[in-house]
């Protein structure tokens, strides 16, 4: 796997596609479609079209019943596209036949090649919340946000947690599950607000963002 995170992006020559006009705006290459959040295009040069993309009914089902996901539109055409979010720090990785699991809302854009779905945490039943990400698989791009400067963790050098909504994105090869603290009272979470924590064991990395990300504004009734 190669990431701006990392700094091995330039290592190697890459396929085309996606790159970074600067830190917090995403430039994709087509004619090749993406799949993008919707509402995140801030201009574009060329001929292109935005259309919804469901990801089929069982995926539908699944971001109805848990609220993961970020709604998806697929673009097609001829040109550059620009992307953002809220002025979000954008980050790339390049997945090479392996796999990255992301929160949903963190989840920027990412070339249609790449399978995914929308799956829970291990030990995280429906009542707990929140805990269902989105894992995408196969080789292509995909670029991710994060809410300020994040930290870089290596789950291989000891048990490593994280709040739940403060994690951003990690490797599909670590063991995560949940962890609660034995006073129920500690409120030590930035963003789940109880004493629980998703815990990471083995090979692989977590990337952790500097809050729980935006505050999600909702339409007055």
């Amino acid at each position: 796997m190669r990431s701006s995170v990392f700094g091995n992006l330039g290592s190697q020559q890459l396929p085309p596609g996606f790159a970074l006009e600067n830190g917090k705006m995403l430039r994709v290459q087509l004619p090749d479609d993406v799949l993008a959040k919707q509402g995140s295009m801030v201009a574009f040069q060329g001929e292109m079209d935005f259309d919804y993309e469901g990801g089929g009914l069982g995926k539908l089902f699944k971001k109805a019943v848990t609220g993961e996901g970020a709604a998806l539109m697929r673009v097609r055409g001829q040109g550059l596209l620009y992307l953002a979010d809220n002025a979000d720090d954008i980050h790339l990785f390049y997945l090479e036949n392996e796999g990255i699991t992301v929160n949903g809302r963190n989840l920027l854009a990412f070339q249609p090649q790449l399978s995914w779905d929308i799956k829970r945490v291990q030990g995280a039943g429906m009542a707990a919340g929140g805990l269902f990400n989105t894992t995408i698989t196969g080789t292509g791009w995909v670029a991710v946000t994060t809410h300020g400067t994040p930290v870089l963790l290596d789950a291989a050098r000891m048990p490593t947690f994280a709040d739940g909504q403060s994690a951003v994105c990690w490797s599909t090869s670590l063991q995560v599950g949940v962890n609660r603290t034995m006073k129920v009272g500690a409120l030590i979470g930035r963003g789940s607000g109880e004493a629980m924590q998703l815990a990471f064991r083995g090979q692989g990395f977590v990337l952790v963002q500097a809050s729980e990300g935006a505050p999600v504004i909702k339409a007055q009734s």
